[in-house]
């Protein structure tokens, strides 16, 4: 028990519950970032745990704190309360944050990403609730841990495949893939033709990762072919394993649509065909566009523009994001934050001297075709969107084995990549 001088104190506690929940919204953003490393992630996640250290420390009183914050339930206040209800093993408080982010769905995240944070250890019975729980959503919370853990769900993933509800199958159909479930490639092919278009995403991404190189790259064809909220996932996996030829028509089809101008770039990127680094190039005259494509350069050749001083500095008449201005509409995020703007004329330089090293025709990914000690060596040096690319990359040359998540603690991934089996 507390005494009076070793009591909790109020700003300190309150502070370590801010930060941590302040930080794990900020991870949401570094973990897909262009510029951020593993022993990036690996700084952030000691300062996240820092702060839940604190909190553990001060007992109840931090628990009843996170509860508290929970009036305004962003991703990382939940975030924050889950891990504390989960290591407190408090089965009233994570029923309540259960029925939270069951209301509130923005919240989910937080909630999910907590089930990851935490030990395996931690969840020993809690998983198995949610697998056998009656409600849809607890049952998607418990197929989630076990993905984020690669834990085996046992029937529950069989059973959710087949499940009525439309989010719960379609979580099943993306961890079956992810876990390397090569016995459930029919379930994922017969899901092909799934009512809801989530579903029939999921099914062919776990498929082509399964080892399909048929029916799920079909499927993935007509997903790049038509508007979607899947449509650049499916451009990122399809010109992984589509052969020059076909890569080369997909991305005829997007250069015929001028909309499709970013589309169309990241392609060429993930193609990763030398033919196209020219036009890629002259891309970089577009302010618009300069920045992506100095990136899908990056992508295939391997170069580090800021690294190598091949970037210019950031024009200080063009707006790439949202204004201070209470008035203007735009809200959004630039999607090419933090990426360098690219000097075209020193990056055409660079290229003349060293094209002759690369071969036209043949797919590279950061300077090398893809195999798996490239890809290994990826996910340990590379930043983020390259390390996901690596992750998927690996998965692809060997099926059945379980997809590297990026997105994991980082010393729990580190722990992953000092094992000479990935």
């Amino acid at each position: 028990m507390l005494t009076a001088s070793r009591a909790p104190v109020l700003a300190v506690v309150q502070q370590h519950q801010e930060e941590a929940a302040c930080l794990r919204s900020t991870r949401q953003f570094l973990v897909a970032a262009p510029h951020v490393r593993l022993h990036h992630l690996r700084r952030l996640d000691d300062r996240i745990a820092a702060h839940l250290d604190g909190l553990c420390v001060a007992g109840a009183f931090g628990s009843r704190l996170c509860e508290a914050a929970l009036e305004s339930p962003g991703i990382g206040e939940v975030f924050v309360a889950t891990v504390r209800a989960i290591e407190d093993r408090s089965a009233q408080s994570l029923a309540r944050l259960l029925s939270l982010a069951e209301a509130e769905p923005a919240s989910g995240a937080g909630l999910r990403s907590a089930f990851g944070w935490v030990s395996a250890a931690s969840l020993r019975g809690i998983t198995k609730e949610l697998l056998d729980s009656r409600s849809a959503f607890q049952r998607q919370v418990g197929l989630a841990a076990c993905g984020m853990h690669q834990a085996d769900a046992g029937p529950a993933l069989a059973a959710a495949l087949r499940d009525p509800d439309r989010v719960l199958r379609c979580r099943a159909l993306r961890l079956a893939g992810e876990q390397g479930r090569i016995d459930l490639l029919p379930v994922c092919l017969e899901a092909l033709s799934d009512a809801e278009e989530s579903c029939r995403f999921q099914a062919a991404r776990s498929a082509l990762l399964l080892g399909d190189r048929d029916t799920s790259v079909a499927a993935l064809h007509q997903a790049v072919g038509s508007p979607g909220p899947h449509r650049l996932d499916a451009i990122r996996l399809l010109l992984k394993v589509a052969a020059p030829t076909q890569a080369h028509a997909v991305l005829k089809n997007l250069a015929n649509n001028p909309v499709d101008a970013r589309a169309l770039i990241l392609g060429v990127g993930v193609a990763g065909d030398v033919h196209y680094l020219p036009w890629l190039i002259q891309q970089m005259a577009d302010l618009k566009l300069t920045r992506l494509a100095g990136e899908a350069f990056s992508t295939i050749t391997g170069l580090d523009l800021a690294y190598l001083d091949l970037e210019l500095k950031p024009p200080q008449d063009v707006e790439t994001g949202p204004t201070d201005d209470p008035l203007d509409a735009g809200v959004a995020m630039d999607e090419d934050d933090s990426l360098p703007w690219p000097d075209p004329v020193k990056i055409a330089a660079w290229w003349q001297v060293h094209a002759p090293r690369f071969a036209p025709g043949t797919r590279y990914f950061l300077g090398e075709p893809p195999s798996a000690p490239h890809c290994v060596e990826v996910l340990k040096n590379g930043f983020q969107r390259q390390r996901i690319g690596a992750a998927l990359y690996l998965r692809l040359l060997q099926p059945g084995r379980p997809l590297f998540n990026t997105a994991a603690p980082a010393w729990r991934q580190l722990r992953l990549l000092a094992h000479p089996v990935l």
